[in-house]
């Protein structure tokens, strides 16, 4: 395909490329933080469809302490991490402005394996000896966004005083 170009179109597909990956790199690593920024929860909190899940965020105890990123993402390694974080943020972008954010913000199939991974990867050590083919939060309904803060616990493992 290449050989089918004049040599002033392949010099424009080289500033293109070369283009692409300086802007690349400047959203990367340009902007003050910007890429911390974009970890942070107030950053995904900025979008007004996920106030709930904010507020929730906020009174969720221990889990409070780190970033959406940190159970929302992949962290087995940056590709990884980094792939998902673009085509998470692209799809949350496109729902916003396509004005199709669905009423009841719920994890996708995908998003549900990445947190539950993420899960076991933390409580490693607790984790250990247990069987993990359940989602961590059918029992441990607290750490939900939607059950943080309210006393919703396993009726079969609660025990009358």
């Amino acid at each position: 395909m290449l050989k089918n170009l004049s040599y002033t179109q392949k010099q424009a597909l080289l500033i293109a490329v070369v283009c692409c990956a300086l802007l690349g790199l400047y959203l990367t690593l340009g902007p003050p933080h910007l890429l911390a920024k974009s970890e942070s929860p107030d950053f995904c909190a900025s979008c007004h469809v996920m106030e709930a899940q904010h507020t929730a965020f906020m009174h969720a105890g221990a889990h409070r302490r780190f970033k959406c990123v940190d159970c929302h993402l992949p962290n087995d390694n940056l590709a990884s991490h980094y792939i998902w974080k673009s085509i998470d943020g692209m799809k949350d972008v496109l729902f916003f402005y396509s004005g199709k954010v669905p009423e009841k913000i719920t994890l996708s199939e995908h998003g549900a394996k990445v947190v539950k991974a993420n899960c076991i990867r933390c409580h490693e050590t607790l984790v250990s000896q247990m069987d993990t083919s359940r989602n961590c939060w059918s029992c441990h309904r607290r750490v939900t966004h939607t059950g943080t803060g309210a006393l919703q616990t396993n009726p079969l493992l609660q025990t009358n005083p």
